[in-house]
């Protein structure tokens, strides 16, 4: 398995950066709050800054060893880049734009083809079109098949989806879903959205102040509560289901651990994996199973900790049979509870909370 490894130290001004991580095939998202040092940690991997000490390989080609004066410039490190906005070339057509990008391939490189890529990304019908007559999430479909079609050995998407609107974001987001379960090298997202690293992530690397807070996969780290990149306020956990069946009433019938939970139809065949974010500000905890509530999600579980905020909320982890929830409470409601770890707590999840784009496929597992 194709892995990219980074180690980084750099300072500016009074920002110290220094990190170390690597990155398997799939998407590895760094998440994190805008100064956290996301743009820098890519603009190093993509040989636009130079570091005061690294290194950076991919398997075992190295792209930089600062200790050895290896650099390598940025053209040549067969690097995919995916920008916010799709940055195509406004006179050519789209199949001259993909043409462009599959100009980098080496030679006889199979992962070219652009027919399959055209395919993957659903293109076909755009490829006479000139860029000024497309919508913005066209132009960032065929920005992906052109930095495909260059055979790159590393993608770079720098918030590939923070120029879209929701609607653009979620005709995307299950062409990136693809691209991480059917593409065999490495991408690097960026990403300070966690309904998008929920989604997408196959691992995270959260970044605070120049640091790695936490790194392994999007399910552990998202719903680590000593761990909130984004915020208190975006803190959530990520569970795995399987859609079990599609009601009548318009909801689906989804099972996490054996535990049922039901959503807003969920667009995907029976049987399919796939992840739910909980939002912790959108989970109501309760002492005793509650009776005469609206809500159709009511979760048992046990009390992990409880993460007092510097303000008046606190942050409770509950495991579940469904997997680790966060909830977001007052810590009056807290007190109120007389909550303590290892007691015994009901998780309260209104079907509704569970916003479409916190739903996304899991990830294919299967090769």
């Amino acid at each position: 398995m194709t892995t990219l490894s980074v180690t980084l130290s750099h300072r500016f001004g009074d920002f110290a950066l220094n990190t170390a991580f690597e990155a398997p095939a799939g998407i590895t998202v760094l998440f994190g709050r805008s100064g956290s040092g996301k743009t820098t940690v890519v603009n190093a991997v993509a040989g636009l800054l130079r570091p005061d000490f690294g290194r950076i390989s991919i398997a075992d080609w190295v792209l930089l060893d600062t200790e050895a004066g290896r650099v390598l410039p940025p053209h040549k490190r067969r690097l995919g880049y995916i920008f916010q906005e799709g940055r195509l070339f406004p006179h050519l057509t789209v199949r001259q734009n993909l043409a462009y990008g599959q100009w980098f391939a080496p030679k006889h490189d199979t992962r070219a083809d652009t027919g399959r890529i055209v395919d993957m990304l659903g293109i076909g019908p755009l490829l006479e079109r000139r860029p000024g007559g497309l919508s913005g999430g066209e132009k960032q479909r065929v920005a992906i098949g052109r930095a495909l079609l260059a055979a790159p050995r590393l993608i770079l998407a720098d918030e590939p989806l923070a120029s879209l609107d929701e609607a653009r974001k979620a005709e995307i987001l299950p062409y990136f879903e693809r691209l991480r379960d059917e593409v065999s090298v490495p991408i690097l997202y960026v990403s300070h959205s966690p309904a998008e690293v929920a989604r997408l992530a196959t691992t995270v690397v959260a970044l605070e102040n120049g640091r790695v807070a936490r790194q392994g996969p999007a399910v552990e780290v998202l719903a680590d509560p000593m761990v909130t990149p984004a915020g208190a306020r975006a803190a959530g956990a990520v569970l795995e289901a399987v859609v079990v069946a599609h009601h009548d009433d318009g909801l689906s019938e989804l099972s996490a651990g054996g535990t049922p939970l039901l959503l807003p139809e969920v667009p995907v065949p029976v049987g399919r994996t796939i992840r739910v974010r909980v939002p912790a500000q959108d989970v109501v905890l309760s002492r005793g199973r509650p009776e005469g509530l609206s809500a159709l999600n009511i979760l048992k579980g046990t009390v992990e900790m409880i993460r007092a905020g510097e303000g008046p909320g606190a942050l409770v982890s509950l495991d579940t049979p469904a997997g680790r929830v966060l909830a977001r409470v007052t810590r009056r409601s807290a007190d109120a509870l007389e909550l303590e770890e290892g007691g015994i707590c009901y998780a309260v999840i209104k079907t509704l909370a569970i916003a479409p784009q916190d739903i996304g496929g899991g990830e294919n597992k299967s090769g």
